[in-house]
Protein backbone atom coordinates (compact mmCIF):
# COMPACT_ATOMS: atom_id res chain seq x y z
CA UNK A 1 0.00 0.00 0.00
CA UNK A 2 1.34 3.41 -1.00
CA UNK A 3 2.44 5.70 1.86
CA UNK A 4 0.46 8.88 2.53
CA UNK A 5 2.76 11.87 1.98
CA UNK A 6 2.12 14.58 4.53
CA UNK A 7 3.04 18.24 4.75
CA UNK A 8 3.07 19.78 8.24
CA UNK A 9 1.97 23.39 8.64
CA UNK A 10 3.11 24.44 12.09
CA UNK A 11 5.74 22.62 14.16
CA UNK A 12 5.09 24.16 17.56
CA UNK A 13 3.96 22.34 20.69
CA UNK A 14 1.00 20.55 19.06
CA UNK A 15 2.77 20.03 15.75
CA UNK A 16 5.55 18.11 17.50
CA UNK A 17 2.95 15.86 19.14
CA UNK A 18 1.47 15.12 15.73
CA UNK A 19 4.91 14.35 14.30
CA UNK A 20 5.61 11.91 17.13
CA UNK A 21 2.37 10.13 16.36
CA UNK A 22 3.05 9.94 12.62
CA UNK A 23 6.39 8.32 13.41
CA UNK A 24 4.45 5.43 14.97
CA UNK A 25 2.05 4.93 12.04
CA UNK A 26 3.05 2.64 9.16
CA UNK A 27 2.19 4.31 5.89
CA UNK A 28 2.56 7.89 7.15
CA UNK A 29 5.43 9.78 5.56
CA UNK A 30 6.08 13.41 6.50
CA UNK A 31 7.82 14.90 3.46
CA UNK A 32 7.59 18.65 4.12
CA UNK A 33 7.05 21.17 6.92
CA UNK A 34 6.35 24.89 7.14
CA UNK A 35 6.67 27.29 10.06
CA UNK A 36 7.51 30.99 10.42
CA UNK A 37 10.07 30.15 13.13
CA UNK A 38 12.89 29.02 10.86
CA UNK A 39 15.29 28.09 13.65
CA UNK A 40 12.80 25.77 15.32
CA UNK A 41 11.65 24.48 11.92
CA UNK A 42 15.17 23.36 11.05
CA UNK A 43 15.65 21.74 14.45
CA UNK A 44 12.38 19.80 14.16
CA UNK A 45 13.10 18.84 10.55
CA UNK A 46 16.43 17.36 11.60
CA UNK A 47 14.84 15.46 14.51
CA UNK A 48 12.10 13.93 12.36
CA UNK A 49 14.10 13.69 9.11
CA UNK A 50 11.79 15.94 7.10
CA UNK A 51 13.46 16.61 3.72
CA UNK A 52 11.77 19.88 2.70
CA UNK A 53 11.15 22.98 4.81
CA UNK A 54 9.86 26.48 4.13
CA UNK A 55 8.72 29.50 6.09
CA UNK A 56 5.94 30.10 3.54
CA UNK A 57 3.12 27.57 3.80
CA UNK A 58 1.94 28.46 0.28
CA UNK A 59 5.19 27.09 -1.16
CA UNK A 60 4.48 23.83 0.62
CA UNK A 61 0.99 23.75 -0.93
CA UNK A 62 2.49 24.17 -4.41
CA UNK A 63 4.34 20.85 -4.16
CA UNK A 64 2.93 17.88 -6.06
CA UNK A 65 4.56 15.29 -3.78
CA UNK A 66 2.13 15.99 -0.92
CA UNK A 67 -1.18 14.14 -0.55
CA UNK A 68 -2.41 15.80 2.64
CA UNK A 69 -1.50 18.57 5.05
CA UNK A 70 -1.73 18.71 8.82
CA UNK A 71 -2.65 22.17 10.13
CA UNK A 72 -1.25 22.81 13.63
CA UNK A 73 -1.69 26.55 14.08
CA UNK A 74 -3.55 28.83 16.46
CA UNK A 75 -7.34 28.65 16.26
CA UNK A 76 -7.94 31.80 14.23
CA UNK A 77 -5.49 30.58 11.57
CA UNK A 78 -7.22 27.23 11.02
CA UNK A 79 -9.81 28.46 8.52
CA UNK A 80 -7.65 30.53 6.14
CA UNK A 81 -4.87 27.94 5.92
CA UNK A 82 -7.23 24.95 5.67
CA UNK A 83 -9.29 26.57 2.93
CA UNK A 84 -6.20 27.44 0.89
CA UNK A 85 -4.93 23.88 1.30
CA UNK A 86 -8.23 22.37 0.15
CA UNK A 87 -8.31 24.70 -2.83
CA UNK A 88 -4.75 23.62 -3.64
CA UNK A 89 -5.99 20.05 -3.95
CA UNK A 90 -4.77 18.72 -0.62
CA UNK A 91 -6.69 16.69 1.93
CA UNK A 92 -6.58 18.39 5.35
CA UNK A 93 -6.24 17.17 8.91
CA UNK A 94 -6.69 20.10 11.30
CA UNK A 95 -6.09 20.47 15.01
CA UNK A 96 -9.10 21.22 17.22
CA UNK A 97 -11.11 23.37 17.63
CA UNK A 98 -12.20 23.51 14.02
CA UNK A 99 -11.84 27.31 13.91
CA UNK A 100 -12.29 30.43 16.02
CA UNK A 101 -15.91 31.00 14.95
CA UNK A 102 -18.77 28.91 13.63
CA UNK A 103 -18.90 30.85 10.36
CA UNK A 104 -15.21 30.10 9.74
CA UNK A 105 -15.67 26.42 10.52
CA UNK A 106 -18.62 26.33 8.13
CA UNK A 107 -16.46 27.89 5.41
CA UNK A 108 -13.91 25.09 5.96
CA UNK A 109 -16.59 22.42 5.73
CA UNK A 110 -18.09 23.94 2.59
CA UNK A 111 -14.65 24.22 0.97
CA UNK A 112 -14.10 20.51 1.55
CA UNK A 113 -17.48 19.70 0.03
CA UNK A 114 -16.82 21.99 -2.92
CA UNK A 115 -13.34 20.63 -3.69
CA UNK A 116 -14.15 16.99 -2.99
CA UNK A 117 -11.20 16.72 -0.61
CA UNK A 118 -11.26 15.05 2.78
CA UNK A 119 -11.31 17.21 5.91
CA UNK A 120 -10.82 15.72 9.36
CA UNK A 121 -10.56 17.46 12.73
CA UNK A 122 -8.46 16.12 15.61
CA UNK A 123 -11.00 14.75 18.08
CA UNK A 124 -9.02 12.29 20.20
CA UNK A 125 -11.91 11.36 22.51
CA UNK A 126 -13.74 9.65 19.65
CA UNK A 127 -10.96 7.04 19.61
CA UNK A 128 -10.70 6.31 23.33
CA UNK A 129 -11.41 2.82 24.63
CA UNK A 130 -14.30 4.26 26.63
CA UNK A 131 -15.94 5.77 23.55
CA UNK A 132 -15.54 2.53 21.60
CA UNK A 133 -17.09 0.51 24.42
CA UNK A 134 -19.98 2.94 24.81
CA UNK A 135 -20.60 2.86 21.05
CA UNK A 136 -20.78 -0.95 21.11
CA UNK A 137 -23.31 -0.88 23.93
CA UNK A 138 -25.40 1.79 22.19
CA UNK A 139 -25.28 0.04 18.81
CA UNK A 140 -26.21 -3.24 20.53
CA UNK A 141 -29.35 -1.67 21.92
CA UNK A 142 -28.27 -1.93 25.56
CA UNK A 143 -29.15 1.70 26.30
CA UNK A 144 -32.45 1.74 24.45
CA UNK A 145 -33.67 5.14 23.31
CA UNK A 146 -31.08 7.83 24.04
CA UNK A 147 -32.46 11.02 25.54
CA UNK A 148 -29.85 12.91 27.59
CA UNK A 149 -26.07 13.35 27.89
CA UNK A 150 -23.72 15.24 30.15
CA UNK A 151 -20.42 16.65 28.86
CA UNK A 152 -17.90 17.44 31.58
CA UNK A 153 -14.26 18.41 31.78
CA UNK A 154 -12.32 19.38 34.89
CA UNK A 155 -9.05 21.02 35.80
CA UNK A 156 -8.46 22.30 39.32
CA UNK A 157 -5.95 24.95 38.20
CA UNK A 158 -5.10 24.30 34.58
CA UNK A 159 -5.45 27.59 32.73
CA UNK A 160 -2.76 27.87 30.08
CA UNK A 161 0.13 30.22 30.77
CA UNK A 162 -1.27 31.89 33.91
CA UNK A 163 -1.14 28.55 35.75
CA UNK A 164 2.22 27.62 34.23
CA UNK A 165 1.39 25.52 31.15
CA UNK A 166 1.52 26.63 27.51
CA UNK A 167 1.85 30.06 25.99
CA UNK A 168 -0.06 33.33 26.34
CA UNK A 169 -1.73 32.84 22.94
CA UNK A 170 -4.02 30.20 24.50
CA UNK A 171 -5.72 32.86 26.65
CA UNK A 172 -6.13 35.65 24.09
CA UNK A 173 -9.41 35.92 22.17
CA UNK A 174 -7.62 37.54 19.23
CA UNK A 175 -5.68 34.31 18.71
CA UNK A 176 -7.58 31.50 20.46
CA UNK A 177 -11.15 32.93 20.21
CA UNK A 178 -12.20 31.14 23.40
CA UNK A 179 -11.00 29.53 26.61
CA UNK A 180 -12.01 26.29 28.35
CA UNK A 181 -14.84 25.53 25.90
CA UNK A 182 -12.61 25.81 22.83
CA UNK A 183 -9.54 24.20 24.38
CA UNK A 184 -10.87 21.11 26.18
CA UNK A 185 -14.65 21.40 25.94
CA UNK A 186 -14.54 20.51 22.25
CA UNK A 187 -13.26 17.02 23.16
CA UNK A 188 -16.04 16.24 25.60
CA UNK A 189 -18.88 17.86 23.65
CA UNK A 190 -17.77 16.06 20.47
CA UNK A 191 -17.61 12.76 22.33
CA UNK A 192 -21.24 12.90 23.50
CA UNK A 193 -22.45 14.25 20.15
CA UNK A 194 -20.85 11.27 18.42
CA UNK A 195 -22.40 8.78 20.84
CA UNK A 196 -25.82 10.43 20.53
CA UNK A 197 -25.65 10.07 16.75
CA UNK A 198 -25.00 13.77 16.07
CA UNK A 199 -28.50 15.12 16.81
CA UNK A 200 -29.63 18.39 15.23
CA UNK A 201 -29.15 21.29 17.65
CA UNK A 202 -32.21 23.52 18.13
CA UNK A 203 -31.71 25.78 21.19
CA UNK A 204 -28.81 26.70 23.48
CA UNK A 205 -28.46 28.50 26.80
CA UNK A 206 -25.30 29.07 28.78
CA UNK A 207 -23.01 31.12 30.98
CA UNK A 208 -19.24 31.63 31.10
CA UNK A 209 -17.09 32.72 34.02
CA UNK A 210 -13.65 33.99 34.97
CA UNK A 211 -13.75 34.37 38.74
CA UNK A 212 -10.84 32.61 40.44
CA UNK A 213 -7.55 34.33 41.19
CA UNK A 214 -4.48 34.00 39.03
CA UNK A 215 -0.90 35.21 38.97
CA UNK A 216 -1.23 38.99 38.57
CA UNK A 217 1.93 39.41 36.52
CA UNK A 218 1.07 36.69 34.04
CA UNK A 219 -2.49 37.95 33.76
CA UNK A 220 -1.21 41.40 32.79
CA UNK A 221 1.43 40.34 30.28
CA UNK A 222 -0.79 37.67 28.70
CA UNK A 223 -3.82 39.90 28.16
CA UNK A 224 -6.00 37.08 29.52
CA UNK A 225 -9.57 37.64 28.23
CA UNK A 226 -11.22 34.20 27.86
CA UNK A 227 -13.37 32.01 30.12
CA UNK A 228 -12.10 29.54 32.71
CA UNK A 229 -15.53 27.93 33.14
CA UNK A 230 -18.26 27.34 30.58
CA UNK A 231 -21.72 25.94 31.26
CA UNK A 232 -24.52 25.16 28.84
CA UNK A 233 -27.78 23.40 28.19
CA UNK A 234 -28.62 22.24 24.67
CA UNK A 235 -31.99 21.15 23.29
CA UNK A 236 -31.79 18.95 20.21
CA UNK A 237 -34.24 17.31 17.83
CA UNK A 238 -36.24 14.28 19.00
CA UNK A 239 -36.26 15.52 22.60
CA UNK A 240 -32.55 14.90 23.18
CA UNK A 241 -30.79 17.23 25.64
CA UNK A 242 -27.17 17.84 26.63
CA UNK A 243 -25.84 19.68 29.65
CA UNK A 244 -22.27 20.95 29.67
CA UNK A 245 -19.75 22.04 32.29
CA UNK A 246 -16.12 22.61 31.33
CA UNK A 247 -13.53 24.04 33.71
CA UNK A 248 -9.95 25.17 33.35
CA UNK A 249 -10.10 26.16 37.01
CA UNK A 250 -12.60 25.44 39.80
CA UNK A 251 -12.39 25.10 43.58
CA UNK A 252 -13.48 21.45 43.68
CA UNK A 253 -11.85 18.04 43.73
CA UNK A 254 -13.44 17.07 40.40
CA UNK A 255 -16.64 16.64 38.39
CA UNK A 256 -18.32 13.35 37.64
CA UNK A 257 -17.46 12.04 34.20
CA UNK A 258 -19.50 12.55 31.04
CA UNK A 259 -22.39 10.15 30.58
CA UNK A 260 -25.18 9.04 28.23
CA UNK A 261 -28.68 8.14 29.43
CA UNK A 262 -31.08 5.81 27.63
CA UNK A 263 -34.42 4.20 28.34
CA UNK A 264 -32.82 0.80 29.07
CA UNK A 265 -29.44 1.77 30.48
CA UNK A 266 -26.76 4.38 30.88
CA UNK A 267 -23.00 4.66 30.48
CA UNK A 268 -20.54 6.84 32.33
CA UNK A 269 -17.38 7.45 30.35
CA UNK A 270 -14.93 8.35 33.15
CA UNK A 271 -14.60 6.08 35.02
CA UNK A 272 -16.30 3.74 32.59
CA UNK A 273 -19.43 1.94 33.78
CA UNK A 274 -22.71 0.56 32.49
CA UNK A 275 -25.90 0.86 34.54
CA UNK A 276 -29.18 -0.95 33.97
CA UNK A 277 -31.94 -2.99 35.61
CA UNK A 278 -31.68 -6.77 35.34
CA UNK A 279 -34.29 -9.17 36.76
CA UNK A 280 -35.80 -6.23 38.64
CA UNK A 281 -32.44 -5.49 40.25
CA UNK A 282 -30.29 -2.40 39.75
CA UNK A 283 -26.99 -3.39 38.18
CA UNK A 284 -23.75 -1.42 38.03
CA UNK A 285 -21.27 -3.06 35.66
CA UNK A 286 -17.60 -2.54 34.90
CA UNK A 287 -15.59 -3.90 31.97
CA UNK A 288 -12.01 -4.91 31.29
CA UNK A 289 -11.50 -2.48 28.41
CA UNK A 290 -7.82 -3.30 27.99
CA UNK A 291 -8.40 -7.01 27.40
CA UNK A 292 -11.33 -6.27 25.10
CA UNK A 293 -9.23 -3.85 23.07
CA UNK A 294 -6.42 -6.40 22.77
CA UNK A 295 -8.83 -9.15 21.67
CA UNK A 296 -10.50 -6.94 19.06
CA UNK A 297 -7.09 -6.17 17.59
CA UNK A 298 -6.34 -9.89 17.26
CA UNK A 299 -9.70 -10.97 15.84
CA UNK A 300 -10.83 -8.19 13.52
CA UNK A 301 -9.36 -6.37 10.53
CA UNK A 302 -8.52 -2.66 10.51
CA UNK A 303 -9.06 -2.19 14.27
CA UNK A 304 -5.77 -0.26 14.30
CA UNK A 305 -7.46 2.31 12.05
CA UNK A 306 -9.25 3.56 15.18
CA UNK A 307 -6.27 3.63 17.55
CA UNK A 308 -5.98 7.42 17.35
CA UNK A 309 -7.28 10.29 15.20
CA UNK A 310 -4.12 10.18 13.09
CA UNK A 311 -4.20 6.40 12.67
CA UNK A 312 -7.76 6.86 11.43
CA UNK A 313 -6.82 9.75 9.13
CA UNK A 314 -4.08 7.76 7.42
CA UNK A 315 -6.24 4.65 7.13
CA UNK A 316 -9.07 6.68 5.58
CA UNK A 317 -6.72 8.27 3.04
CA UNK A 318 -5.44 4.78 2.16
CA UNK A 319 -9.02 3.68 1.54
CA UNK A 320 -8.98 1.08 4.32
CA UNK A 321 -11.93 2.57 6.27
CA UNK A 322 -14.52 5.30 5.71
CA UNK A 323 -13.67 8.61 7.36
CA UNK A 324 -15.66 9.31 10.53
CA UNK A 325 -17.63 12.59 10.27
CA UNK A 326 -15.23 14.53 12.49
CA UNK A 327 -15.72 17.72 10.48
CA UNK A 328 -19.50 17.59 10.94
CA UNK A 329 -19.12 16.79 14.65
CA UNK A 330 -16.55 19.57 15.14
CA UNK A 331 -18.79 22.02 13.28
CA UNK A 332 -21.65 21.20 15.65
CA UNK A 333 -19.39 21.67 18.69
CA UNK A 334 -18.58 25.12 17.30
CA UNK A 335 -22.29 25.89 17.02
CA UNK A 336 -22.87 24.85 20.62
CA UNK A 337 -19.85 26.69 22.05
CA UNK A 338 -20.65 29.87 20.17
CA UNK A 339 -24.27 29.48 21.27
CA UNK A 340 -23.14 29.43 24.91
CA UNK A 341 -21.16 32.63 24.36
CA UNK A 342 -24.11 34.32 22.62
CA UNK A 343 -26.55 33.20 25.30
CA UNK A 344 -24.24 34.61 27.97
CA UNK A 345 -24.02 37.94 26.12
CA UNK A 346 -27.78 38.24 25.58
CA UNK A 347 -28.83 36.78 28.93
CA UNK A 348 -31.30 34.32 27.38
CA UNK A 349 -31.69 31.10 25.47
CA UNK A 350 -30.82 31.36 21.75
CA UNK A 351 -31.82 29.32 18.73
CA UNK A 352 -29.32 27.57 16.51
CA UNK A 353 -30.35 29.85 13.66
CA UNK A 354 -29.64 32.92 15.80
CA UNK A 355 -26.13 31.60 16.42
CA UNK A 356 -25.55 31.00 12.73
CA UNK A 357 -26.77 34.49 11.83
CA UNK A 358 -24.77 36.21 14.59
CA UNK A 359 -21.50 34.37 13.98
CA UNK A 360 -18.72 36.68 12.84
CA UNK A 361 -15.41 35.61 11.40
CA UNK A 362 -12.38 35.74 13.69
CA UNK A 363 -10.04 34.37 11.02
CA UNK A 364 -6.73 36.15 10.69
CA UNK A 365 -6.16 37.44 7.17
CA UNK A 366 -2.93 36.14 5.68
Amino acid sequence: MQPVRIGMIGVGQIGKMHLQQYARIPGAQVVAAADINETELQRVAAEFQIPYTTTDFRKLLERDDIDAVDVCLHNNLHAPVTIEALQAGKHVYCEKPMAGAYVDALAMYEAAQRTGKKLSIQLATLFSKETKAAKRLIDGGYLGKLYHARSTGFRRRGRPYVDGYGTASFVQKAVAAGGALYDMGVYHIAQVLYLLGLPSVERISGKVYQETDMDARRREISGYDVEELGMGFVKCADGITIDIIEAWAAHLDGFEGSYILGSKGGVRLQPFGYFTTLADMDMNATFDLNSADWRWHQLHEDVDAYDSPQHHWIAALQGRVPLLPTAEIALTTMLISEGIYLSDQLGREVTADEVRQASQSTAIKL
